[in-house]
């Protein structure tokens, strides 16, 4: 083979490799990681926990039906943070600008309490973030928000408690922010430690994530094949399109 052949193949080696790394971080493309991303001020997303009866909504397909017998098509449902006994958000939870749940400042055990933990929020004007509990303000502009912890990604910067190589591992889901004010929901498909699911929120580009919850998680869509309606959960993250 000659110089300049050799120096094409390398070149096209380069290349494929290049096209290789790229396409496993896309969304929905990952073996590991389900990846949906949305824009909060052209979709409809909204946090619900009861029915307009009061009643939880515990699983996605309670929440898919309700929705359904309302006009609406549900197209992505993900559980969004950690809840007590009864179903109670563990933390603060804003829906439709009213507080429900007051913010949860006090120490304890488990992931929640693995400071700093956090809140994702968005405002009135379709605004999404992502900041710790202890630099969180409610300005009264915001319409949605849930508590959960720990944060996965702060300031760019993976939680300094997680381990890489952890044997700590378990199904998960988390949320992040993107640039551009866009919202990326990530489950993992296998069990996976808290800085694998840290770093693919990195790898993606996201400056801030937070940890939603795991063991228990579920994701509804269906547009990638992945219909999960079960669950008991407490506060459930949902994107939805009027009913066709």
């Amino acid at each position: 083979m000659t110089t300049k052949n050799i120096f094409i193949s390398t070149i096209a080696l380069l290349f494929a490799a290049g096209l290789f790394v790229f396409a496993k971080i896309q969304p929905g493309t990952n073996d590991k990681f389900l990846t949906y991303t949305i824009n909060p001020k052209k979709q409809n997303i909204k946090l619900y926990w009861k029915d307009d009866t009061g009643k939880n909504f515990k699983s996605i397909q309670n929440l898919k039906q309700w929705l359904q017998n309302n006009g609406q098509q549900l197209v992505f449902a993900m559980n969004g943070g950690m809840y007590k006994t009864d179903n109670a958000p563990l933390g603060l939870y804003i829906e439709d600008g009213k507080i429900l749940s007051g913010l949860n400042k006090a120490n304890g055990s488990g992931n929640f309490y693995l400071k700093p933990n956090g809140v994702f929020y968005i405002s009135k004007d379709g605004v999404p973030d992502i900041c710790t509990t202890a630099h969180f303000t409610n300005n009264g502009k915001i319409r949605y928000a849930t508590q959960s912890g720990p944060m996965l990604v702060i300031d760019g910067q993976i939680h300094p408690s997680f381990t890489k190589g952890s044997a700590n591992l378990n199904t998960r889901n988390g949320v992040g922010i993107l640039p551009g004010n866009k919202v990326v929901f990530v489950m993992s498909k296998q069990e996976v430690s808290l800085y694998d699911l840290a770093a693919y929120f990195k790898s993606l580009g996201c400056t801030n994530a937070l940890y939603l919850d795991g063991f228990v998680s579920r994701t509804y869509l269906p547009e990638q094949h992945w219909e999960q309606t079960d669950g008991n959960f407490g506060v459930i993250i949902g994107v939805t399109n009027l009913k066709k």
